[in-house]
């Protein structure tokens, strides 16, 4: 292994010669000594030593302080000032406050090996755990998803560039701010901000989870699905001192989430609630006057008068068309709280819930086949239509979801019979 080379920079001769002959007696190499700074800089760049011996109170234009400094900054190279006077050990702010910078004079050989060495030992660990910073920097900066971190008291400590783009705030103006003001979240199932994460993070000491519905509001006013964490980040002693929120953008898994719930509760071409929607809806209703005995409600079921023939004189094309148009009108018959889903086909059913009696069911049917009977026109053609209606009211606590819709079926079929356009209330003693 080459000995190690040590540039001295001392402008007493006698003494730059004596620590010249004292490090050499050690085992390393001084390949030159200057006396001014000028040309210290310069032998850096040349020699390219492993630790700079620089006199504090160096001659010439350039101190050693910002000679040191220069060499430090542009080399990388350690430096070990030679002090011959404590008011500098003592002075606020200066670069001797650091441990292992300095040697004072006079000093012995083996203080000097001992300086020496631990200054180089303090120039590698440094080296070495700012290497793993940019190396843990350039993780960090790399990974898809946005990370901020805060500092115990919850201001913004550093963000990587994905945390810029989601937020639309940039780490220098970011930096000191509240986490709340620059991760501006709310919680949309609680329709409230949320503006104690950091403080949440330090009570409990452990990774809490954002919110299912968590949205966060950009910069610019941009709302943007997230989801994740947040977790205490602790030292070597457990001591917790600081938070990193780790998020990233769910937008797109959110919409694939809503239109799986859509294709599976929802009609694909009217967009009412499907037969598996409509039965949940209608079990809740059963559950609702299990609780409250005066609650009543009803269930309609629909199904339009010769639209065969509508599908086959005009195609599949207009017929769609027409369906969507009959939603329409039969959703502009109920209250808001009232349910029209679709079965399929040209059959339909009703929830209708908070009724009185039997006279609240068969008003809202008679408006049904009023509005229904009134011409609809799609491309420039006139398309009329009836309805049939079969009616069936709750019994009580035996109801079931498809026991009350097949009762409104059956009832339905006994209008058809009687002469279609009318509607008809089923019969529980004649199961008609």
């Amino acid at each position: 292994m080459l000995p190690r080379k040590i540039l001295v920079v001392e402008d007493e001769k006698v003494l730059a010669l004596n620590i010249r002959n004292s490090l050499q007696n050690l085992g390393y190499n001084v390949p030159k000594i200057t006396i001014y700074g000028e040309e210290a800089i310069k032998n850096v760049s040349e020699i390219q030593p492993h630790l700079v011996l620089i006199d504090i109170d160096l001659l010439g234009i350039i101190d050693g302080v910002h000679v040191a400094d220069n060499i430090q900054n542009y080399f990388h190279t350690p430096v070990l000032y030679l002090v011959e006077c404590l008011e500098y050990i003592k002075s606020p702010n200066n670069r001797l406050s650091e441990s292992l910078s300095y040697i004072l004079k006079p000093f012995t050989e083996i203080d000097l090996h001992l300086a020496v060495e631990m200054a180089i030992y303090k120039h590698q660990v440094n080296q070495k755990m700012q290497s793993e910073k940019q190396r843990m920097g350039s993780i960090i900066d790399s990974m898809p998803c946005a990370v901020v971190v805060t500092y115990t008291s919850g201001r913004v400590q550093m963000m990587n560039p994905m945390a810029e783009v989601l937020t639309g705030w940039k780490q220098d103006e970011a930096f000191g701010r509240d986490l709340s003001e620059v991760v501006n979240l709310v919680d949309k199932d609680m329709d409230e901000a949320i503006n104690n994460l950091v403080t949440q993070v330090m009570e409990v000491g452990e990774v809490l989870n954002l919110p299912e519905n968590c949205m966060l509001i950009a910069k610019d006013g941009r709302e943007i699905a997230i989801g994740d964490n947040i977790a205490p980040i602790r030292d070597r002693n457990g001591q917790i001192t600081g938070a990193v929120l780790v998020f990233h953008d769910i937008s797109q898994r959110k919409q694939m989430e809503a239109q799986l719930l859509r294709n599976a509760f929802y009609d694909g071409l009217t967009a009412l609630p499907n037969r598996v929607l409509f039965l949940d809806r209608l079990k809740h209703a059963i559950q609702r006057q299990k609780r409250r005995h005066e609650y009543r409600f009803a269930v309609l079921f629909l199904d339009l008068d010769g639209f065969k023939e509508i599908n086959d004189r005009f195609g599949h094309g207009m017929g769609d068309d027409f369906l969507v148009a009959i939603a329409s009108r039969l959703e502009s018959c109920v209250r808001g709280g009232d349910t029209v889903g679709r079965f399929g086909g040209d059959e339909f059913a009703v929830l209708l819930e908070e009724i009185k009696d039997v006279t609240d069911t068969t008003n809202v049917a008679k408006r049904i086949q009023d509005t229904l009977g009134l011409p609809i026109n799609l491309n420039g053609h006139q398309i009329c239509t009836t309805v049939s209606i079969g009616i069936a009211l709750n019994n009580g606590d035996d109801d079931e979801p498809e026991t009350l819709v097949r009762d409104a079926d059956i009832a339905m079929y006994r209008a058809k019979k009687q002469g279609k356009a009318r509607y008809s209330v089923f019969d529980a003693a004649t199961n008609s």
